[in-house]
């Protein structure tokens, strides 16, 4: 039994999480039409909005403020502005350029899900007499008939949203609710629900960059907050290929942007394979140097009561990447993982999400990964 849109026999007080996009609006609107007492909220990240990303994104301005305000007025429901700026800056902004500076490669919209919308904004809710929040994401909540729960993926995998939803535990679980994920409807049928429902973010773009930084100038917002470090590019043998003015500017697997004067002898194209924050360098080499077998993840989160046992499951180790088969464990309160086949370009400070079919089973934090051809000797 699904319980995204639980009919119950009393009404829950839920609070509506409202961006300012389509997805939200929908889901605040379906919440209503299932019966429940729904009151939305617009969550403020930025003590100043402006200085966040422009034009009609739908996350974190003024005018996506508003253009929440107004599709709550068009539902019908109460609505309010929450003020969570320095929650959001701690947890989600000062973790991101603290991630870059150690040379990770973080998932922003992971953390404001675990340590936002999933914990300061539940907690509040919850203070506040809701009984559960509802968010525009695609994924499923299932509800078991011993009354455990589980986090599916959404039933359409093109917008399927599970992967920055993992890190929610069985409590959160509880009181989640997701009215987009278990609906066969493409995004043009919810824009399309939308406008029939009389709502102006029917055509609103999608959100798709940092909310945080403005001009989507990853480089240039770390270099602002960390300050430029030159440094040195080498290749696998430590001979210097270029330099670089900051290694935080980098992420394992990139390959435009090098700046590298001169191509590699073969003359393939080169790929970050290190980054080091100790010495400032950056190591690049051939593509296939990129190949890990096995890694080790930092604190595991489960969608369950207990871990997870040793066994098969698919993984998935970005927000829009595919499924690889792996064995996993837990040794230690680390999760290891080995590959089934290599796969490519694996960070640390990527979040890598397990799963048994459709069913979410936890999502744990990349700490280090063990390179394939080094797994072979």
């Amino acid at each position: 039994m699904t319980e995204n849109l639980p009919r119950t026999a009393r009404p829950l007080r839920v609070l509506a999480a409202m961006s300012g996009g389509v997805d939200s609006a929908v889901a605040a609107a379906r919440a209503v039409e299932a019966g429940h007492d729904v009151t939305g909220v617009h969550l403020a990240l930025s003590a100043n909005p402006q200085s966040f990303r422009t034009g009609a994104r739908g996350c974190c301005t003024i005018e996506d403020s508003r253009d929440a305000r107004r599709a709550a007025d068009v539902i019908g429901i109460p609505f309010y502005v929450w003020d969570l700026a320095e929650r959001f800056r701690e947890d989600v902004v000062e973790d991101f350029v603290s991630e870059y500076e150690a040379g990770r490669t973080p998932n922003p919209c992971l953390r404001c899900n675990e340590k936002i919308k999933f914990a300061a904004l539940l907690d509040k809710a919850l203070a506040l007499g809701f009984d559960a929040v509802c968010t525009g994401h695609y994924a499923t909540v299932v509800l078991n008939e011993d009354g455990t729960r589980e986090l599916h993926r959404a039933s359409d995998m093109a917008k399927d949203q599970s992967y920055v939803l993992g890190v929610l535990d069985e409590k959160q679980l509880a009181h989640a609710l997701f009215p987009l994920g278990d609906t066969l409807t493409t995004k043009d049928e919810i824009r399309a629900e939308a406008e029939e429902r009389g709502l102006a973010v029917a055509k609103k773009p999608d959100s798709h960059d940092i909310c945080f930084i403005a001009d989507g100038d990853t480089q240039g917002f770390l270099a602002n907050r960390l300050g430029k470090a030159e440094g040195d590019i080498v290749d696998e043998n430590g001979e210097k290929v270029g330099t670089h003015e900051g290694a935080f500017g980098f992420t394992i697997g990139q390959r435009k942007g090098l700046r590298i004067g001169h191509p590699a002898p073969d003359g393939k194209p080169r790929y970050v394979l290190d980054i080091s924050p100790v010495n400032n360098t950056v190591t690049v080499g051939p593509v296939e140097a990129l190949d890990v077998s096995a890694l080790t993840a930092i604190r595991p989160r489960w969608c369950g009561s207990t871990a997870a046992a040793p066994g098969t499951y698919n993984a998935q180790l970005r927000a829009h990447g595919g499924e690889t088969e792996v064995f996993a464990e837990t040794v230690d309160g680390e999760l290891r993982v080995t590959f089934t086949e290599p796969v490519r370009g694996v960070a640390p400070g990527q979040a890598i999400v397990l799963y048994d079919g459709t069913r979410v089973v936890g999502s744990a934090t990349i700490a280090t990964t063990t390179k394939a051809a080094a797994a072979a000797v």
